[in-house]
């Protein structure tokens, strides 16, 4: 779990913390598709901005800010918590661009589990229960992010990516799940996967299992 306890005791009310915006792409509840949570429902949280933009992101419409509303934390909260789950999943976009504190509070303190899925690229905030780590090369994680690093989700193009999983690997903390995933557009990553797994059993495939039953 990671949280910020360098920094003092919030003392912001409930109200306060509900009043904080963030600009937010969507929200939904759904099945968590991808990683070692795949199968279990969840309540994503997808905040707009990012500092990455991989030409094969399949929500590049959360790349522009200014193009989505900011919406107050206790909205998204009371959102996230008519739908039953105890599991929210904080993404984007990159998340990080965003002070996750004041969301990550009121969702602590409503029973969820907090899980981020993020490249990395900005420092940690906010107090979360699953770091899910996808590292970019053209963008790449900053050093802080990796003792934290429960999750380690690489997608997988070409062999280059599979040096660079490894280079991330290195990086994180022994316990850490570690997983390739094939770009779902690039069907040769499969069998690239596939054997390198075989003969590097450290590592375990993801797939992007809510494509196949064609959920949100």
């Amino acid at each position: 779990m990671f949280s910020i306890k360098e920094q003092k005791k919030t003392k912001q009310s409930i109200q306060s913390l509900n009043d904080v915006e963030y600009p937010l792409m969507e929200d939904f509840y759904t099945i968590q598709g991808e990683g070692a949570h795949t199968g279990r429902a969840a309540y994503f949280i997808r905040f707009a901005g990012c500092d990455v933009q991989c030409w094969w992101c399949d929500v590049k419409d959360s790349w522009d800010e200014s193009k989505h509303p900011k919406v107050k934390t206790g909205d998204i909260v009371q959102r996230a918590v008519e739908s039953g789950t105890d599991l929210a999943v904080i993404t984007g976009g990159e998340p990080l661009l965003h002070n996750l504190e004041p969301v990550t509070i009121r969702l602590r303190e409503e029973g969820f589990q907090v899980h981020i899925e993020t490249s990395g690229s900005s420092p940690l905030s906010g107090h979360l229960d699953w770091i899910t780590l996808s590292p970019k090369r053209f963008k790449k994680p900053l050093d802080e992010v990796f003792p934290y690093v429960d999750e380690l989700k690489v997608v997988v193009l070409k062999n280059k990516d599979l040096e660079w999983a490894e280079e991330n690997a290195a990086k994180c903390p022994p316990n850490t799940t570690l997983l390739l995933q094939p770009e779902w557009e690039t069907p040769s990553s499969i069998k690239l996967i596939v054997e390198y797994v075989k003969k590097n059993p450290k590592w375990g495939i993801s797939l992007q299992t809510h494509k196949f039953i064609n959920v949100p």
